[in-house]
């Protein structure tokens, strides 16, 4: 049965874009079957965000603070639907997605309720001594919004609730193989009792409705989460219209392992950093650069963890890892890593597909890598980690920064000096010390270089979709204002 595919002024659309089907990535199920929404709808879903805009960047505070509590509320007692929607179809491991997506995006849209009513700026005073100058935060207004597939229920309340929270109103595009959290995360928010129209789903493909979307003359802002090609277009199409971009996209993390780390700490950490979601994370520890004197070590010990990791079924509570998203993105990690000693790299483990349904791919481990070789440069997106040696300091740092990318990084010591050199040196957005993942509302995500530019979570995410006007006010009352004598002589 065809279900509606896209969510406009408050209620189920069923566009009439060609026939689309959702498929279980693990068992290549069909999990739903939908009618795509053409650019055609795009003209609706803008018109009403753009008909609710004023109304809800109108509301105080408190009333949108309300609205997003009642929804954190709803969503948290909703976890059971969402995480069903999240492994059907993306095929996340259902611990990954009862301890992590789910709770993390409840607390994520709990936290917004309150940076709602926290707006912060300069005080308020005579800086020029005869006027009173005042700043105002404003919604951006209409936001744009496109979404990946990896994570669609956390990169759409990434993306929706501070935009939300800010005043504005917005249309989202998820990817169209993994919509069905987006639309029950519509649903709940008129639940919660947001007005009609200022959160509007549209399920279409990227190179029609993503790119009519991005460059809809009657937007605002466009915020994108994917990879740093499409957003490149995607930068393309709004700067048509000059409209704000904010853009998250790839990342190739260093994850350095120094002489006098904790290796039994980082071997854990590598394997967990490099294999969350399948290793389909833009943040997930994908180049390993280890001390030479620890090198050998690390490697046979993410080798043998490496091989314990259950792959199989994600409804089952012991999966560790489960399927790539599709089987031609199996096919292209595959390909990556079947190059790879081409190039000098060592396949130590894993490798290759397990036989049976389903896009799965056994976690990997590819050492000796040269720095010149596709998959230390390239983004693979996949269970894949790869590994060389460093030789001192400076080298570690040289190698973790010799990429294009800057979202995230590690580094692993017990030296404090270490860890604060590592920090103030590697270009990335996030530096994790001893740890490779972990992130939390308070603070912000987001990278340099072609990972993209803004912040989401935390209240520099606020910022993103909120305009500063400055108002300064004359309190002289004198008509002869001493700076008019720079334009006419005074009579």
């Amino acid at each position: 049965m065809t279900v509606a595919s896209s969510w406009i002024d408050g209620a189920q659309v069923l566009t009439g874009g060609a026939e689309h089907v959702v498929v279980n990535p693990a068992t290549g199920e069909t999990v739903a079957e939908m009618a795509l929404a053409q650019p055609a709808d795009v003209d609706a879903a803008v018109a009403s965000a753009r008909a609710a805009l004023r109304d809800w960047s109108g509301a105080t505070p408190a009333e949108r603070s309300a609205v997003l509590a009642k929804l954190a509320k709803l969503a948290d007692e909703a976890t059971d639907l969402f995480i069903a929607e999240e492994v059907a179809q993306c095929g996340k491991p259902v611990r990954l997605a009862r301890e992590f997506d789910v709770p993390g995006s409840v607390d994520n849209i709990d936290f917004f309720a309150g940076a709602a009513r926290h707006l912060e700026g300069k005080a308020s005073a005579e800086y020029s001594g005869d006027h009173t100058s005042s700043i105002r935060r404003e919604a951006v207004g209409v936001v744009a919004t496109i979404t990946p597939w990896n994570y669609p229920l956390q990169m759409a309340v990434w993306k929706v609730i501070p935009a939300l929270a800010a005043g504005c109103s917005v249309v989202i595009k998820p990817a169209e193989i993994t919509p069905l959290t987006t639309l029950t995360l519509a649903r709940l928010a008129t639940e919660a009792g947001l007005p009609d129209g200022v959160f509007n789903v549209l399920t279409g493909a990227g190179g029609d409705v993503g790119t009519a979307l991005a460059g809809h003359a009657d937007v605002d802002m466009v915020t994108f989460t994917g990879s740093t090609a499409v957003g490149r277009r995607v930068m393309l199409a709004a700067a048509a219209h000059g409209h704000r971009t904010q853009l998250e996209l790839g990342g190739k993390a260093p994850f350095v392992v120094f002489d006098d780390a904790d290796l039994d700490a980082a071997i854990q950490g590598a394997v967990a950093g490099s294999l969350i979601n399948t290793g389909q994370d833009c943040t997930a520890a994908t180049r390993a650069i280890v001390a030479q004197d620890l090198y050998d070590d690390f490697v046979a010990g993410v080798a043998e963890l490496m091989g314990k990791i259950v792959v199989g079924d994600p409804h089952d509570p012991d999966t560790d890892l489960g399927p790539l998203i599709t089987s031609a993105h199996r096919n292209k990690v595959a390909g990556m890593v079947s190059r790879a000693p081409g190039e000098g790299g060592r396949v130590v483990t894993g490798g290759v597909a397990p036989e049976g349904p389903g896009s799965f791919y056994r976690p990997t481990l590819i050492a000796d890598v040269s720095e010149s070789s596709e998959v230390w440069r390239e983004e693979i997106f996949g269970p894949v980690l790869v590994a060389r040696a460093f030789t001192d300091d400076d080298d570690a740092i040289r190698q973790a920064n010799d990429t294009v990318y800057g979202l995230a990084a590690s580094a692993w010591t017990r030296d404090v000096y270490r860890a604060q050199r590592a920090s103030r040196e590697i270009h990335a957005g996030c530096v994790w010390i001893n740890d490779h993942i972990p992130i939390i509302s308070e603070m912000p995500h987001g990278g340099f270089g072609a990972s993209g530019f803004g912040k989401d979570m935390s209240q520099y995410s606020l910022e993103e979709y909120l305009s500063i006007k400055h108002v300064m006010s004359d309190i002289t009352g004198v008509a002869d204002k001493a700076w008019h004598r720079t334009v006419f002589t005074q009579r």
